[in-house]
């Protein structure tokens, strides 16, 4: 395999995970919106089993996708997801805040940039967000198969479980908000994120 088509690989690989990502927790969250959870007189209904799976699907998805994030030789760097642990990139991430609030502030779409690190950081907090919201739903999950739901651990895990769906459905919306911006600027397509084209 040549190295072109291997970085085209790895490009098609974000874009799936990215989309399969994206489904399975937008199917979490429509599915928590109308299911019945289980109690101790009956069980959960169908789209509490729906909601379930697919959270394990979904935290199946996340690990993949910070895997295929770590391995990738193109596309936005690990590093610039997660920019809290380097000076020099906490740097630029401030700086590109700040860059971002005076355009904001004077009513103006900031300047799009490929590798913004205000926009790159604001993804791995989502990436982030989703992985711990399908984490935690797992440990009540697992919690419950072997009866140990009412243990400290499950308790906590709901509760961050609820706090996390709050905070994915916040940046869900502000992400295909700004999305929507930035094609109605020509600035980006979305039909591009979503294309299964390898190239």
């Amino acid at each position: 395999m040549s190295e072109a088509t291997a970085i085209s690989l790895k490009t098609f690989a974000t874009r799936l995970f990215h989309m399969a990502l994206a489904l399975a927790v937008i199917s979490q969250l429509l599915s928590s919106l109308a299911m019945e959870a289980p109690r101790r007189d009956r069980a959960g209904d169908l789209l509490f089993m729906v909601h379930e799976y697919s959270g394990l699907v979904t935290l199946a998805l996340a690990i993949g996708f910070w895997l295929v994030i770590m391995t990738r030789r193109r596309g936005t760097a690990f590093g610039m997801l997660i920019p809290w642990f380097s000076v020099t990139r906490r740097a630029a991430f401030v700086a590109d805040f700040q860059e971002t609030y005076r355009a904001v502030r004077s009513l103006r779409l900031p300047e799009y940039k490929e590798e913004s690190p205000l926009a790159s950081a604001i993804h791995g907090l989502g990436v982030l967000l989703m992985t711990g919201m399908a984490g935690s739903g797992t440990i009540y999950f697992l919690a419950d198969i072997y009866g140990a739901r009412d243990a400290l651990l499950p308790d906590v895990a709901i509760e961050l479980h609820g706090l996390f769906a709050n905070l994915v459905w916040a940046y869900l919306i502000g992400h295909a908000l700004m999305a929507l911006l930035h094609q109605l600027a020509g600035h980006a397509r979305i039909r591009d994120m979503w294309s299964l084209k390898r190239n």
